[in-house]
């Protein structure tokens, strides 16, 4: 920790950078000597940083004060940590002040800056605000987080936090030489740390299961799946309403909790994809990246490495729609988050690792044209444009992906039926019950669901009856199950016992988890 050292010519004002989705002090060291009129700064950073100098120039003129017609050098220590955007702005403005003795340094002590300056002095938001606000707290609990107006309510949701929010460079300078501080609207604080409920929320209560009809066994596997936070794939012919269930998933998952949220936030945060009126994701994230999306923006990276879309589904789904359109190496690389529920990425200067722990959930044909399994129209593609097709999909990928739902064409009876189907929120309570369990059975272990099970906690939970090892022994022995999906169907048949409540994996449990797996290399090539 820098101490305090201030004179006519120096001032020290702390702020702070995103490295990742973690925050770090920067102290921001402003030297003003005599000399030709100049403005540099230094400290490894970045052409948004260094355009700091006009801003900070304008903003300054345009607030009433004068900038010293000397030779100013803003050092951004450490000076070997690579510094990115323009969240420095505040804190080198009050730094020339201090420096320049229209601050008094008492003013600044204990204080953190963070913020973007307009020309004429007014505050813009940063992204990072929340995991700035998070470290703060937890190194520095005695300091005050001063930032822009339009950052206070994502900072606020970091309890026990001193934020002193203003909207212009003449409202800093006010609080600081201590005059009365801006009266925050209630609004702007959680009221609980509970995210909105899912009957508010504008996204999950225009999507209900009650809309999808027919469809029974892909409700069941999908019930499953969120129960268990397993990884799904669907199969089926167009027009079939894989899109439509997809969409729907969310809707039946368990509530995200307060410290699911916000760690969820924080990557969003980063990312920059808060929007004004939402400090804290109020539900679990859906992400649906396009077909053509890069390696890069899946799992994220950059010359200063950004979380791609594997971090952004954290605590959430992410969903591949056309799954044989992405590139075979955007696939691939989603085999380290699916496993380990994190990414790691490497660069010269530094290794980085976020958070991707997601449910997968994916949608494909079954071939080029589509109506490859469709009875009633006919499918012109070739056997070898079938296979061509498949294997677009590695064995390894589909390996990791827990269920596999072939999902059908609507009967006539069910497309022009009236009658609707289960709500979601009936669905959910059946979900969150079985998610119960399983809280409560790996209480004080890493995992919190079936799905992220290691394979010895595989051997000591899901223990199932000699009917039940000999549906298994049967399985591997036909359909050419790998170790891997022999694990993967124990998790499921885990998952369903949890759903009948029951505290030993059945036969019946066992078969059905089998069932889900009939898409394997093996059993899918037969039909072709």
């Amino acid at each position: 920790m820098l101490l305090w050292s201030v004179s006519s010519v120096l001032a020290i004002i702390h702020s702070s950078t995103v490295v990742g989705i973690d925050a770090f002090n920067v102290a921001v060291e402003v030297d003003i000597a005599n000399g030709l009129p100049a403005f540099n700064i230094v400290g490894l950073p970045d052409a948004a940083c260094r355009e700091s100098a006009d801003r900070v120039r304008a903003a300054l003129k345009n607030s009433g004060f004068a900038l010293p017609s000397k030779k100013i050098t803003v050092n951004l220590a450490p000076a070997d940590l690579k510094k990115e955007g323009s969240s420095f702005d505040l804190a080198i403005a009050v730094g020339i002040l201090t420096a320049d003795e229209m601050i008094e340094v008492r003013f600044v002590k204990k204080r953190i800056f963070c913020g973007e300056l307009s020309l004429d002095g007014s505050l813009k938001p940063v992204r990072g605000i929340l995991p700035r606000a998070v470290s703060l707290r937890t190194e520095f609990p005695e300091y005050e987080f001063v930032i822009p107006y339009a950052n206070a309510k994502e900072a606020l949701c970091v309890k026990g936090l001193g934020v002193l929010p203003a909207k212009n460079l003449s409202e800093v300078i006010a609080i600081l030489k201590g005059g009365k501080r801006m009266d925050l609207p209630e609004d702007l604080f959680p009221k609980e740390e509970k995210p909105v409920s899912k009957t508010e929320n504008k996204f999950l209560s225009q999507f209900d299961f009650a809309d999808v009809r027919g469809q029974y066994q892909a409700k069941r596997g999908l019930e499953i799946a969120a129960a268990g936070s397993h990884n799904v794939l669907m199969i089926g012919p167009p027009g079939a309403g894989k899109t439509m269930l997809a969409k729907r998933i969310p809707g039946i998952l368990s509530d995200i909790s307060f410290e699911e949220a916000m760690e969820a936030t924080k990557i969003h945060s980063v990312a920059g994809l808060l929007t004004g009126h939402l400090a804290l994701l109020d539900a679990r994230p859906f992400r649906s990246p396009h077909h053509t999306i890069s390696d890069a923006a899946m799992i994220g990276g950059g010359s200063n490495p950004k979380p791609g879309e594997v971090s952004l589904s954290h605590h959430g789904v992410l969903f591949l729609d056309e799954l044989p359109e992405f590139k075979r190496h955007v696939l691939e690389v989603l085999r380290q988050p699916i496993e380990e529920g994190r990414v790691t990425i490497s660069r010269a200067s530094s290794t980085l690792t976020f958070p991707a722990r997601f449910m997968l959930v994916a949608a494909m044909n079954p071939c080029p044209c589509g109506y490859f399994t469709d009875p009633k129209k006919e499918c012109h593609c070739s056997p070898i444009q079938v296979k061509k097709y498949l294997s677009k999909i590695s064995g390894p990928l589909l390996d990791r992906i827990d269920i596999q739902l072939e999902i059908p064409c609507l009967k006539v009876d069910e497309m022009t039926g009236r009658a609707l189907g289960e709500l979601s929120s009936v669905i959910q309570a059946r979900v969150e019950k079985a998610r119960d369990f399983q809280k409560e059975r790996y209480q004080g272990l890493k995992c919190s669901f079936n799905a992220e099970l290691e394979p010895r906690q595989v051997e000591k939970f899901c223990e199932t009856t000699k009917d039940g090892q000999l549906i298994l022994k049967t399985a591997i022995r036909e359909l050419g199950f790998s170790a891997r999906a022999y694990h993967k169907a124990l998790k499921v048949a885990r998952t369903i016992a949890d759903l009948d409540g029951a505290g030993v994996i059945r036969p019946e449990h066992v078969a059905e988890a089998v069932g889900y797996r009939v898409l394997d290399r093996n059993r899918w090539s037969e039909r072709v």
